[in-house]
């Protein structure tokens, strides 16, 4: 374990780094970072690696670096769960204060950092602004009246709040390298910040095209007629503009610039834009989800035409996000080859099955991690997330998900697992399965409380079946620092939905004594029935069928991403290495004149010598990566037998004691109020942890009882007033 001095100096060198980049987006519109930058770009020309150096080491590298700290950082973090502590007012912040239908469930963290960026988009446009109305003075050739010329320069610098959207847009989706580890947040829980910043930075780019078309439009500069105004005491970061109000013609809009601001790229990337946000819609991800996944690849054009249209000097300040995102992509390719196989399969009453993959035994995640899984004979391209259901500290060398039939691609697996119990000749055929993952949390913080809170929603319950295992395990074998009694409030539609609480069993059958407690409350919301007990229930719906697969299209099993030093080292390399080609790319092809020219003109030679670099530097790194992985491979799993497929076959638990304390209730919803009345007084602790998975009508009303409990009002007729701390969980995207 890394002494606690190295953690405090690697924390506040990521806090130095995060302020010195967001200082840069701050002072950028400023008069005294445009002389400044000026002299230091004409500095860097005179060195090997020109302004593209300069350019790529202060606004790109910090946030790689960032990256790279913050894995380390990760890897020498203790992971067991913290020591209980007060309650400060960093845990005030991070429980709901806004629950809206629309906007969801906001915390004061969440608001605070939105209403900066909301200050600093606001803070940008109104410095740009006000230097562009200060230095522009009409003159009588000017064709614009003054609203236009005003109408027209806003429009222009919409563009500018497009692209500082468009730089954090992919830093909430990265996986595997995904900076947002640092502060706590999972893929599934950010995937709404990439949603939030992709309509800002669509409306923004909407604004800048639509200002400019409407401009051109009634002046006729469509037409072929000319806008003229003057400049006066041009810097050469302002000359680009200066391209926007020289003349433009039908050809210039249509046509590909050789040099200069090339318009066309910009609306091919404004159409390519609203058009995966469209198809992003909810109306259609969620009717529609191949015409979403399709569309939202062309991410890559967008991203192509966006760096052809505002030019590399700009692109530099996006260009973090993107080179973290090219890696983790070819990095989750890599991944997630070569495939492995299903061992087995559980399939249940309520018509969800359990999947049995081979898994390395040095492979471990926390609970409530989450696997992509591919299946090729259903689709060669979807990938679907699956919260894991068994714990790494139990099982070493398989793991399982549990699979609800609901839609197209569940149907088709769930249909061909019982083509394979129906069958009669007794080959079970191989099923390959392309695995990612797992990405969880970095540790087990979330269970640090007094008591547990458990709230599901049908299928959400697979994360809390997580959960309770590993805290079974942790009490079993000693650990510290995890909660001792729990209560599990579970909605079902249909009574036979419980038969899942199986896989739980051994814990629903330990008594109020015991190291561990556990209480369940079933409320099975679509049925009417009297006297029915859980012990009944759980009993009629018992019989699960299971079959076994061959294993004979594998010899590999899961196992899971690199190193976080590994990933750290790659990024590294894969930086240092883009630097070096562009830097020879540039000499090589391009004359020294036009690189070294003081104007600001964005030009199509410089921006493919960009992507070049940048490509080239991915594969090479994606090459080490593939070496690494081959030698893991070589080192590890030997090929998986029929015998060893026997041995991790799934057994069944016979029900022999009671489940009296448990509780079920028919045709009705639970009254999230009452219960949290009541919680304390049957479970005990005055500091609660709140886990809920579900639909977000659960979500929502869940949100609004904790932030009650922080705002200090009293629930039921307790003397001392628990507090209730509220934590999603989401594997649905």
């Amino acid at each position: 374990m890394a002494s606690t001095s190295l953690l405090v100096l690697l924390k506040i060198v990521m806090i130095l780094i995060c302020a010195g980049w967001v200082s840069l987006w701050i002072l950028k519109p400023t008069e005294l970072w445009t002389r400044k930058w000026k002299g230091a770009e004409q500095s860097a020309m005179n060195t090997v690696f020109r302004y593209n150096g300069l350019d790529f080491v202060v606004y790109t590298f910090p946030v790689i670096a960032l990256a790279m700290i913050g894995f380390i950082y990760l890897e020498l973090k203790p992971k067991e769960p913290r020591s209980r502590q007060r309650r400060s007012s960093t845990t005030a912040l991070s429980n709901p204060l806004v629950v809206n239908s629309y906007l969801g469930v906001l915390t004061g963290i969440e608001i605070l950092a939105a209403s900066l960026f909301i200050l600093f988009l606001a803070w940008t446009f109104y410095t740009h602004v006000s230097n562009d109305f200060k230095k522009i003075i009409p003159i009588k050739a000017l064709k614009l009246n003054v609203w236009q010329f005003k109408f027209y320069k806003v429009s222009i610098r919409f563009g500018l709040l497009a692209e500082a959207c468009v730089a954090l847009l992919l830093l909430p989706i990265l996986r595997g390298m995904s900076i947002f580890q640092i502060l706590g947040i999972q893929f599934e829980a950010s995937v709404r910040y990439h949603v939030w910043l992709g309509t800002a930075m669509i409306l923004f780019a909407t604004l800048h095209g639509a200002g400019i078309f409407f401009i051109w439009g009634i002046k006729h500069c469509i037409q072929d007629k000319v806008i003229l105004v003057h400049f006066y005491n041009l810097t050469s970061l302002e000359c680009v503009y200066l391209l926007y109000l020289t003349p433009f013609t039908l050809q210039q809009m249509w046509n590909w610039q050789k040099t200069g601001r090339i318009y066309l790229a910009g609306e091919i990337a404004l159409v390519t834009g609203l058009v995966i946000w469209i198809t992003s819609l909810p109306q259609i991800r969620r009717k529609q989800f191949e015409i979403f996944y399709y569309t939202h690849h062309l991410y890559a054009v967008f991203l192509l035409f966006f760096l052809f249209h505002t030019g590399d000097r700009h692109f530099y300040m996006v260009f973090p996000g993107i080179f973290l995102f090219g890696l983790d992509k070819l990095l989750r390719i890599i991944q997630s080859r070569p495939e492995t196989c299903i061992l087995s399969a559980k399939i249940f009453p309520s018509k969800a099955m359990e999947l049995i993959l081979p898994k390395d035994p040095r492979l471990k995640y926390t609970p409530t991690s989450v696997i992509f899984m591919k299946i090729p004979s259903i689709s060669k391209f979807q990938w679907h997330s699956f919260t894991i259901t068994s714990g790494s500290n139990i099982d070493d060398h398989t793991v399982s998900v549990i699979i609800k039939c609901e839609g197209w691609w569940t149907s088709s697996l769930y249909n061909m697992i019982n083509a394979e119990v129906d069958s009669d000749d007794g080959q079970m055929k191989c099923i390959p399965i392309a695995i990612e993952g797992p990405y969880g949390p970095t540790s087990l913080n979330f269970l640090r409380y007094d008591s547990l809170l458990l709230v599901a929603g049908g299928i959400g319950i697979t994360p809390f079946l997580s959960i309770l295992r590993e805290i079974e395990s942790a009490q079993s074998s000693g650990r510290k620092g995890f909660p001792s009694k729990i209560q599990l409030v579970y909605a079902a539609k249909k009574s036979q939905d419980i038969c899942l609480l199986n896989l739980i069993l051994p814990l629903l059958l330990k008594q109020k004594g015991e190291q561990l407690h556990l209480k369940v409350k079933v409320f099975v919301t679509q049925e009417k029935r009297s006297g029915a007990t859980i012990r009944e229930l759980l009993n009629e719906f018992s019989q699960v069928e299971t079959v076994n697969f061959d294993t004979k299209c594998s010899n590999f099993a899961t196992h899971g991403l690199e190193s976080l030093r590994w990933r750290a080292a790659i990024a590294g390399f894969s930086s240092i290495l883009f630097l070096v080609l562009l830097s020879c790319f540039n000499r090589a092809f391009l004359p020294t004149a036009k690189t070294g020219s003081k104007e600001n003109k964005p030009s199509s030679e410089t921006d493919l010598l960009l992507i070049c670099s940048f490509t080239v530097a991915i594969i090479c790194s994606t090459l080490v990566a593939v070496i690494l992985r081959r030698r893991n491979l070589r080192e590890g799993i030997p090929p998986i037998s029929e015998k060893q497929s026997e041995k991790m076959k799934p057994s069944s638990v016979e029900i022999n004691g009671a489940l009296e304390e448990h509780e079920i209730h028919f045709g009705g919803r639970p009254n999230f109020q009452d219960i949290f009345s009541k919680f304390p007084n049957e479970t005990g602790g005055s500091d609660i942890g709140v886990l809920v998975c579900g639909p977000e009508t659960m979500k929502e009303s869940l949100a609004s009882l904790c932030q009650l409990s922080s705002q200090g009002i009293k629930m039921g007729d307790q003397k001392k007033k628990p507090y209730f701390n509220f934590h999603s969980l989401t594997f649905a995207l």
